[in-house]
């Protein structure tokens, strides 16, 4: 079959057009940055604020804001067009042999990731690429994982989810400080009340959907904050809980004293012992998260989540439960958030509420989304390019040479998200997998494609 020679035609480029578009689009640039990049206040020895400004480092982000929309139009979109005018109706998927390889190789990766990291930076430097670059990234796929649930599956908006993140690590504190007991003890009890909150905020929204249901859940996480905040005698306001206690190896605790880890086992103590111990525990739970949806998908509460989340009405005509439905979504979600902070404190060893704001909750739920709503992977993706692009900021110091040395990466990274943001909800409006293999299926397993449900997926 051969494809028409006015399909293979490339769509010709306006150079003239792309750079007036291109001048516009520099212009609006320079508006936009000038009272958020062209300025600056900082305090002089007489503690007045003076107005500084940043004209070079203006002038390059106007420059690179030209180049990538002169970009945009000479190639991508030309690029775009071609692809429209070659696509078929056939749903795009990877190929199956990726797909096959892929899952095991990434589990495989994440597995030797601290041993690969130790072999190259050795145990002084191997404790910030395993903690920042590995902790971190794997508390948000669990997170997200977990969100996905209440919001992928189940098509139930959570702008909250922040709220039983917070529950799960003050649980964790306070129980631990107050009585004593045992990381391995709490952690289930932290995501059994963080489930009994989502149970109790599953409740009042019952009947609300759509942008009702987010502005509900909004105001849920923020009450969660300030409860944490005002309630002084329990929570400490914003000083916040110190001294939580870590968790042990079955009892043995990662000290330098003889009783400690090293000491038992007859090492040279150092701190990177307890860094992999908590790197291959958070594994083990985001691991435990993945496998209890996946599970979960193939039950009958599963496809009764991805039936609620196409459509509610009809969901209701097919004789389901809509009220279960959504408390245990709310719940299971809520409990994987519980499970999540109660590793956070443990592994901080001290939480305020400043640790549990709406940005989070907007992180999470970015996650979710960019990544594709319902897709493990996704997820996973999202969470590594976000938050472990924000972490490669931090080792962004050759940028000072180009930009000033009072350049910091780190403070543009929400500008950075926000450009990230717009780039995907254009390119995959749906997220980057929108599309996979259905949970049930009749005799053949056949890719559905994001074009023919409501979420992006199957």
């Amino acid at each position: 079959m051969t494809t028409a020679p006015s399909q293979r035609q490339d769509t010709p480029v306006n150079f003239l057009h792309a750079l007036r578009d291109a001048g516009i689009t520099g212009l609006l640039a320079l508006g936009l940055f000038l009272p958020l990049i062209g300025f600056q206040t900082i305090q002089n020895f007489d503690n007045r604020l003076v107005l500084e400004t940043r004209w070079p480092l203006l002038l390059w982000f106007v420059v690179l804001v030209i180049a990538g929309r002169l970009f945009y139009s000479v190639v991508i979109l030309p690029w775009a067009a071609r692809r429209r005018a070659l696509a078929t109706h056939r749903p795009l998927a990877l190929p199956r042999s990726f797909t096959r390889w892929f899952t095991p190789a990434a589990i495989g990766f994440v597995i030797a990731y601290p041993v690969i990291v130790l072999a190259i930076n050795g145990f002084g430097g191997a404790v910030k690429w395993i903690d920042n670059f590995g902790i971190q990234i794997l508390i948000y796929v669990m997170l997200g994982w977990g969100l996905n649930i209440v919001v992928g599956l189940a098509g139930l908006l959570d702008l909250g989810y922040v709220a039983f993140y917070a529950v799960g690590a003050y649980s964790y504190a306070l129980l631990a400080k107050t009585f004593g007991l045992s990381f391995w003890l709490l952690l289930p009890l932290a995501g059994i009340l963080s489930a009994f909150w989502g149970i109790l905020l599953g409740f009042p929204v019952l009947r609300l959907r759509g942008d009702y249901l987010a502005i509900v859940t909004l105001a849920f996480g923020e009450i969660i904050r300030i409860v944490l905040i005002n309630w002084v005698d329990l929570t400490n306001g914003y000083a916040g809980i110190s001294g939580i206690p870590r968790p042990t190896f079955f009892g043995i605790p990662f000290t330098a004293n003889d009783d400690g880890f090293a000491a038992v086992f007859g090492l040279e103590f150092s701190p990177v012992y307890r860094t992999l111990f908590l790197y291959y525990l958070i594994l083990a739970l985001a691991f435990l998260t993945a496998f209890v949806t996946v599970r979960l998908r193939r039950l009958p509460v599963g496809r009764a989540w991805e039936a609620l989340r196409e459509d509610e009405i009809a969901c209701r005509s097919l004789g389901i439960n809509t009220t279960n439905t959504k408390l245990t979504a709310f719940a299971t979600g809520a409990m994987f958030g519980g499970f999540a902070g109660s590793f956070f404190a443990a592994r901080q060893g001290f939480i305020s509420p400043e640790s549990f704001t709406f940005l989070e909750s907007a992180t999470i739920l970015s996650i979710v989304v960019l990544g594709g709503m319902g897709s493990q992977i996704g997820v996973a993706i999202a969470a590594i390019a976000m938050i472990g692009g924000t972490e490669i900021m931090r080792e962004l110091d050759f940028l000072k040479a180009i930009f000033g040395d009072d350049f910091d990466p780190t403070k543009y990274r929400m500008l950075l998200f926000g450009f990230t943001m717009v780039l995907i909800m254009l390119w995959k409006p749906r997220g980057l997998i929108s599309s996979r293999d259905p949970s049930v299926f009749l005799k053949e397993r056949r890719t559905i494609s994001a074009e023919l449900v409501k979420e992006g997926h199957g």
